[in-house]
């Protein structure tokens, strides 16, 4: 038996025990984890070190690089986010819907986990923490295959986690992870339907999209993120400076980071010039329409493709649209549907934009960046999903679970 079948059959058997496992020891193990991630750093550094050295022989840089890289505030940040899950409420077991029938059956629409969850990934050994951790409190066992820009750190982690919940009481088989970095192990990860009961791929947009097209198993996806902020006519400017600011270049690598920007007519002449020369102080390209070069020459002009193309990087598109209907109308034909916000004190306007735009998130006075599991309060995230079945937006807890129909009676026959 090969190493990827091995481990999703061990997996498979690890998932029925960890399905009907109590909260408590699920917490205890959580907690476990979060204390040996911050006990063990030194050890995790040394394999990330190990990582980096390869990776930089290897021509990996910028925002890649970025994300492969471990710190002290990094782990604290894992670390913490093991804990915030910890402190959730287990969804598991949670009648959803409960009603009687005429006949005197008592139907329930209880929560359950998925089972197995897969999960191909690049770069971010984050990842393998908050993954692990979202599957043992949602009662999921979880195979991991990480790029092998990582492997080191991946499987260093591995390691802690494995220890952590074996500990604490939970199946040890309830978190793998591929050690081969040979790429026929993803593939044959992607055909193991009778053990894994969803995957997860999270990293570039030909990862994904390789996924999408192999795998056998149902995938939960996002190919971009290509969001928009939209200043009304009704907003607060400096808000809209700020906001606009945060959300290009706080961390213009991921996918949650604003690309393109909509002003309003009425308020493009007095905006403009200010959020393009702060953009452009803080290194942002900025490239415009034809009505956005007129009030600021310095701009580059855009393309059509520059509407459509994700840059993940300090380049920002801006567009002076005629108000909310031509402004929705336009992310609406280039959103990927990740996240789009709009900045007004305009309710109507505000009403109009969260009612048509159909995004995964859809903000009010919010910079984009808060698109993201941590910030909504779920401690780590799977990824964020931009389809509609049957998880949407940052997948926490509950998006790892699923449902039955637990149906009791006394002894009704049906005519």
């Amino acid at each position: 038996m090969s190493e990827v079948k091995n481990k999703c059959a061990a997996a498979k058997a690890a998932s029925a025990k960890l399905a009907t496992l109590g909260s408590a020891i699920k917490d205890k193990a959580l907690f476990a984890m979060a204390d040996a991630f911050e006990s063990g750093k030194e050890s995790i550094f040394e394999a990330n070190r190990i990582d980096l050295a390869s990776a930089e022989k290897n021509g990996i840089a910028g925002a890649m690089l970025k994300r492969l890289t471990l710190d002290d505030a990094k782990v604290m940040q894992m670390a913490d986010g093991v804990r915030q899950i910890a402190a959730l409420r287990d969804p598991v077991g949670e009648t959803i819907e409960g009603y009687m029938r005429p006949n005197g059956m008592e139907l329930r629409k209880v929560r359950v986990p998925i089972g197995v969850i897969g999960i191909i990934y690049e770069s971010r050994p984050n990842v393998t923490a908050d993954v692990a951790a979202l599957c043992i409190k949602s009662g999921n066992a979880v195979v991991l295959r990480g790029g092998s820009e990582a492997i080191n750190t991946n499987l260093a982690l591995a390691k802690i986690i494995q220890d952590s919940i074996t500990s604490a009481g939970a199946p040890e088989n309830s978190v793998q992870i591929i050690e081969t970095t040979d790429r026929e192990a993803a593939r044959e990860l992607m055909s193991m339907k009778q053990y894994i009961d969803c995957l997860i791929p999270r990293g570039g947009k030909n990862l994904v999209r390789t996924v999408v097209e192999t795998s056998q198993i149902p995938v939960i996806w996002h190919l971009d993120g290509n969001c928009h902020v939209y200043v009304h006519a009704g907003a607060d400017l400096a808000m809209a400076g700020d906001i606009t600011f945060n959300a290009k270049v706080q961390n213009p690598s991921v996918c949650n980071a604003a690309e393109t920007l909509l002003a309003d007519e009425q308020i493009a002449g007095d905006f403009l010039p200010l959020i393009s020369d702060r953009l452009m102080e803080a290194g942002v390209e900025l490239r415009g329409c034809e009505k956005t070069r007129a009030i600021a020459p310095d701009i580059k002009e855009a393309t059509q493709e520059d509407w459509k193309t994700e840059k993940l990087d300090l380049i920002l598109v801006i567009k002076v649209v005629g108000g909310v209907d031509e402004a929705i109308a336009h992310i609406t034909k280039y959103s990927s549907n990740h996240t789009d916000t709009i900045v007004t004190q305009d309710y109507s306007a505000a009403h109009q934009f969260t009612g048509e735009v159909d995004s995964a998130c859809v903000f009010v006075n919010v910079s984009t960046r808060f698109s993201d599991g941590y910030e909504f309060g779920k401690g780590a995230e799977m990824g964020i999903s931009t389809q509609k079945l049957h998880a949407r937006g940052p997948m926490g807890i509950e998006e790892l679970t699923t449902y039955k129909y637990v149906v009791t009676g006394s002894g009704q026959l049906r005519t």
